[in-house]
Formats: structure tokens, sequence, C-alpha cells
């Protein structure tokens, strides 16, 4: 059975370029990636300056990118973070989201995500009030699919310390208001979740009254401490056997966009290998195929001190890394000396405005 591989580009930070989206998509699309969800946190007119239509200097290339997602058979989506508009639901916030969703319809998109994601969920009537505005979206847009990312997107009791307590039966008052259409997008037990298990996902899928789509976060990068790591290794803690149990599984990528691709491979690979799956192999043939061979064997020997040391505890290791990479005319080895040089930091301000 084929799984509904995708990308939800929702990560805070520096955003990827309009080339750096298209390589990915055309790679990806390569193994099997069959959804592309665009909503970087760094948008202002998907979240914070929803309100406003994308000027024609950006919409312009959003469009682009739709029409390419459409010729390599990849449907197209956006995320909306409509911030204040559940508390109250008005008038005036439906005609907002009426003008938003005109513009959106312009582009094609085969996909609506409505995110509320990362927002203060310490309000009343919540599973209500945000399956009200969700099903006005899906009545309002021409996308053919509709997702959710709730409040409380995972089990992990940091979303409760971040953003307000978790209302009684949360989930189940979801999945009985929300349409039976609508995918819901759901992280795991945490957050950025080690492992993700079909006893996991069976019992949320009993509380929604439906299967979820899986919002993956690895391998992200962003904010304070994440930034200071590149997430290279092959997908681990994802059974094969979890396809019966999903909707979808996309992944949010890392903040350097080739080096994304790797296990973003991985994963496909994880899925059709299932049990003679190796994650080690794994990683070795993703990165020759994005990388080259010399490359690839070359980043494999240097995972440790990319992914686990972290930058600020490279010591010594910061100049010879930072020569090896240097030394290298390809894309990926950019990224790794930007990286290097902290330019793919994202600092707490972004988090907090963005």
């Amino acid at each position: 059975m084929a799984l509904n591989l995708g990308v939800i580009e929702g990560f805070f930070g520096k955003p990827w370029s309009w080339a750096d989206r298209t390589t990915v998509l055309r790679t990806l699309a390569g193994a099997g990636y069959r959804f592309y969800h665009y909503g970087p946190k760094a948008d202002p007119f998907l979240r914070r300056r929803w309100r406003e239509p994308h000027p024609p200097e950006q919409f312009a290339p959003l469009a682009a990118f739709a029409a390419e997602c459409r010729r390599l058979g990849v449907r197209f989506g956006v995320a909306l973070t409509p911030a204040g508009s559940t508390h109250p639901f008005n008038e005036e916030s439906r005609a907002a989201l009426t003008r938003k969703l005109r513009q959106l319809d312009a582009l094609g998109i085969d996909d609506l995500a409505i995110l509320f994601d990362d927002l203060p969920a310490d309000l009343p009537d919540l599973a209500r009030s945000q399956a009200e505005l969700v099903d006005f979206c899906a009545n309002n847009s021409r996308a053919t699919q509709v997702f959710f990312c709730p409040s409380f997107y995972s089990d992990d009791p940091i979303l409760e310390r971040a953003w307000g307590k978790r209302p009684p039966d949360y989930l189940q008052r979801l999945g009985r208001h929300l349409d039976r259409k609508v995918r819901v997008y759901w992280t795991g037990e945490e957050v950025v979740s080690r492992e993700i298990g079909v006893a996991h996902l069976e019992r949320v899928q009993h509380e929604l009254g439906r299967k979820v789509c899986l919002w993956d976060n690895y391998p992200v990068n962003d904010g304070v401490r994440m930034s200071q790591y590149l997430h290279l290794r092959a997908f681990t803690g994802r059974p094969a056997a979890i396809r019966h149990h999903v909707t979808g599984h996309a992944i949010n990528p890392a903040s350097q966009p080739l080096l994304s691709c790797i296990p973003a491979l991985t994963l496909a690979a994880s899925y059709r290998e299932g049990e003679r799956y190796a994650y080690g192999q794994a990683f070795l043939t993703a990165a020759t195929k994005v990388l080259g061979a010399d490359f690839g064997t070359m980043l494999h020997r240097d995972i440790l001190p990319l992914q686990d040391t972290g930058l600020d505890n490279l010591g010594p290791r910061f100049a010879e890394l930072r020569e090896r990479y240097g030394a290298i005319d390809h894309p990926a080895a950019r990224e790794i000396t930007d990286w290097l040089d902290g330019r793919f930091r994202t600092t707490l301000e972004e988090v907090q405005t963005q």
C-alpha cells in the first residue's frame, strides 16, 4: 500500500528561496512525495498579517511554484494561521477569511491547511469554535482537501506550559464537531517525537474518530536550541506498519533545504523496504543521490559533530569542518558552512514575532 508522503514547510527562522523549494520539490517528487504545503512561519501574510493579501512580488513566485507542483503531479497546498479569528468568529472574521481564501483560490490550490499551532489556546469552547471556522473555510474554498492542525497537536505537556491548559476531552470534541472529511495534523506523543507507533496512533484515532495525518517534526531544526544542530540521520522510530493508521505522513524540513532531502529520502525508503530497511545504508544511499558518493561518505563520517555535538560545543573541530566543507563546490556544502558561520541560527525574537 503506497503511503501519501508530503512536506509541510512550517518552520521558524530564515525562509527558503523559491529556487530552494523547487529543488526540494523536484528531488522528493521523484521519490514518491505527493503533496507540498507551503506555510513558513516567516511569511507574515499567512500568520500575523494574514488579513492582508500577499503583495504581487510575493504572489507571483508562489503561483509559479504552485504550477510546478501541478506539472510534477504533486498536490499543492497553503497553510493559513488565522490568528485572532475564532473569539469572536464574527462577520469581520468571516469577511477577512473570505477575501484571503479568494486570493489562495487564485493559485489553484489543491489543499487548504488551517493551523492553530503555537497560538494562545486558553479560550472558551475551543474545539467547537475552531471546528466552526474550519468548516467555514472548507465551504468557501475551492481546495478539494482540507487539513487542520489543532492547538494541542500532540500529547506533549510542553504545549500546556506554553499556550494554556488543554480543555477536557479536546480531541473527542474536535472529532464530533469537525467534518469527517477534514484531515487532522498530529505530531505524535511529543512535539518532536522520537518514535511514532501503532498503539499511540490507534488511541488518537479512537479519540478523534478518524486517522490522523502525521506532521513529523524531523528533520526540522528551528528554534534557539535546535538550530545548533544539523538533522541529517536517516529516519528511525517510524515502523512501516503505521502506514495503515494514518492518512498521510508529512515532514517538517530543516532550515537547510538540500540537506533536508537526505532524511526525507530515507523516510520513503523505510516505507518501501519495510522490515528490510537499514537506516545506515539508507542514509548512504540517500546522501549519494543528493551529494554524490565522495561527499556523501564524508558527511556520513561527520554526522557526530554535525548532528550531536552542537554548534557552540564544536571547539577545535569547528576550524577543521569549516575548512573541509568550505573546499567543496556544492550547494549542500555551502549550507553546512553557512550553518557553521551562524547564518541559520534561529533567534528567540524570530520565534516570538514570526
